[in-house]
């Protein structure tokens, strides 16, 4: 990792702070940190770094408004790491700007392979190798979007306009959790039905029409209450 990427870390508990920073070290990351939300913004604003580690329950502001305050003025990947497990929790800081959702207590490779989702879609996303972008790769799956074709196993499957809207979508969001209401403005518009019946037809179809199995997922992940994960571009 040359030159290393610099992350900050935000949390208020000295001894998840000290143990979270030890394994970012160890996976060859520089690591900043503060226990509250006034340093961290200010670190956040003059270090610009790679990526924000983020607990929500700060002591001197909650780590919604932290997220809101961050992205008024950029775009720097942010995870949240809380205790929080209420699903309106999780929603709203996604909602707020969130990229991805960490629940405590958690284990170390899954922090680490969300670390390494969260970098590779900022990396992308800032114009590297601009002909990866035109495709996603995934195992099996290529997504083509300039020839607007769907494969698998080389095979064409063929997908309604609706159907490839969400795919898409999901696709150029690929490691990032995406809310059922972000998913439906997207696709329908922003004064959709917030109900999501409609959604969940159509995953359903193109569960059957992607997935092996489709209670058994390969490529499109449930984050129960909250909406839907694609598995990491490969490309990126």
């Amino acid at each position: 990792m040359n030159p290393k990427k610099q992350l900050l870390l935000i949390e208020d508990e000295r001894n998840i702070c000290n143990f979270i920073m030890t394994t970012l070290k160890s996976n060859g990351y520089k690591v900043i940190s503060a226990l509250n939300a006034e340093t961290g913004l200010s670190l956040a604003a003059s270090q610009c770094p790679d990526l924000i580690l983020l607990d929500l329950g700060l002591p001197d502001m909650d780590g919604i408004e932290v997220i809101r305050k961050i992205r008024s003025w950029g775009n720097l990947p942010i995870i949240v790491i809380s205790a929080r497990t209420q699903e309106r929790e999780k929603v709203e800081a996604l909602d707020a700007g969130a990229d991805d959702y960490i629940t405590k207590p958690f284990g170390t490779s899954e922090m680490m392979a969300r670390v390494r989702t969260a970098l590779r879609r900022s990396t992308s996303g800032s114009g590297q190798r601009s002909s990866d972008q035109n495709r996603y790769i995934a195992g099996n799956l290529v997504i083509d979007y300039e020839k607007h074709i769907i494969t698998i196993d080389g095979e064409i499957i063929h997908f309604t306009q609706i159907e490839y809207k969400i795919l898409t979508y999901l696709s150029r969001n690929a490691g990032r959790v995406i809310t059922y209401d972000s998913l439906i403005s997207h696709v329908w518009g922003p004064f959709a039905d917030s109900n999501n019946r409609i959604l969940r037809v159509n995953m359903a179809n193109i569960r059957r029409k992607l997935e092996n199995n489709p209670a058994d997922p390969q490529y499109i992940f449930t984050e129960i209450g909250i909406g839907y994960r694609m598995i990491d571009n490969e490309n990126q």
